[in-house]
């Protein structure tokens, strides 16, 4: 007679509504009652608050300087991720440990931080101007903040991958006459171009949405410098909540996209893996 095995886990019943519950409550809850608010205009309506000028220009600088800071995150990234696994040097735990910094830091300390930095006369803000370069109040000023909010999640999903790397198959290339260029195209990269994409994908899903470091660095010119969500803000502000929502909805739209592409390139990369 088999024996019946137990488990100090809940069952999947039991589970399984908890998670339905939370999900309900956190996510498809308010995400129903946006698009619930949203129908109530029509298309025409919609469309003329969604396509104002100031909202194009939004959308423009939102997702152009979230797709510069996530490039510049995905190389970045990769040579921090690679020297974290690589090599043993003094500070290392601590550079390790600095990745995470901003997810432990407020998004608007880290806001009013790089603002200070990058300020006309701030530490590195006197070495730019004599060269032309505005960092702080400027576009460039966006792409540093999403730069360094994003950061984390292209280090975070390469390190994985790096460390359980089989150091054998390099060796094999090496034994074979490839150089490290032809080795690291050949045998390393394809390996870690799937969870490369996926940490690119997160840290510009991230970037679509920040707001408290973006806030105080850009310094919010219409048309200039003001990004999506900021102008969402304002719209509230303004107690215009039909134009709030439709620049909600546009976003909204936008990242269940972005969150199919990812879920997408997990799956290829499973399959590869395989």
């Amino acid at each position: 007679m088999a024996l019946k095995k137990h488990s100090p886990l809940p069952g999947f019943g039991l589970t399984l509504g908890l998670t339905l519950f939370y999900l309900s409550m956190v996510v498809l809850i308010p995400l129903g009652g946006l698009a619930l608010r949203a129908s109530a205009l029509t298309w025409a309506e919609f469309w003329n608050l969604a396509t104002t000028d100031r909202a194009l220009a939004a959308y423009k600088l939102t997702f152009g300087a979230s797709l510069i800071a996530a490039s510049v995150n995905a190389v970045s990234g990769t040579i921090l991720a690679w020297v974290l696994t690589r090599y043993e040097f003094p500070g290392r735990r601590l550079m390790d440990a600095l990745v995470d910094f901003p997810f432990a830091l407020p998004t608007a300390v880290a806001g009013l931080t790089l603002a200070d930095l990058f300020a006309p006369k701030g530490w590195l803000g006197q070495f730019l101007v004599p060269l032309g370069i505005k960092g702080a109040f400027s576009q460039l000023g966006v792409v540093i903040a999403l730069t360094f909010t994003g950061l984390p999640f292209v280090v975070r999903t390469l390190q994985p991958v790096l460390e359980n790397l089989e150091r054998e198959l390099e060796e094999a290339a090496a034994t074979l006459g490839a150089g490290r260029a032809r080795t690291f195209i050949s045998v390393i990269a394809p390996m870690v171009f799937p969870p490369l994409l996926t940490g690119f994908a997160l840290a510009f899903g991230r970037a679509i949405g920040e707001y408290g470091s973006v806030v105080f660095i850009s310094g919010n010119l219409p048309n200039k410098t003001e990004i999506a969500p900021y102008l969402i803000v304002m719209r509230l502000e303004e107690y215009n909540y039909a134009g709030a929502m439709a620049l909600a909805v546009v976003l909204l739209v936008f990242s269940f996209v972005l969150l199919g592409v990812i879920n997408f390139v997990e799956r290829w990369a499973s399959r590869y893996e395989r």
